[in-house]
């Protein structure tokens, strides 16, 4: 779990200009694990990319990482003030 999340927390930070404002929360389910990933509204469309490309290729890194008999990761970038702005 520690390198699919060390992933996430990399590519993110490539890409976000404010790292310290940048907020990762894991939140383990039934089946999945949840991580969001919280940025100010100034790195949204950094961290997203146009049409969503960069946000949906580190889902795919994600998904390409985790283990067939383990749980299930799911990625959401949130912006700061709590509007989710893109989820799988």
């Amino acid at each position: 779990m520690a390198d699919v999340i060390g992933l996430i927390k990399y590519v993110v930070n490539q890409f976000a200009e404010n790292k310290e404002a940048v907020e990762f929360d894991v939140q383990e389910k039934d089946r999945v694990i949840e991580v969001t990933v919280t940025l100010p509204a100034s790195d949204m469309g950094k961290v997203i990319g146009k049409q969503g490309k960069l946000a949906k290729a580190l889902r795919t890194l994600v998904h390409a990482i985790t283990p067939a008999d383990s749980k299930k990761y799911v990625v959401e970038i949130k912006e700061k003030d709590g509007v989710q702005v893109d989820a799988e």
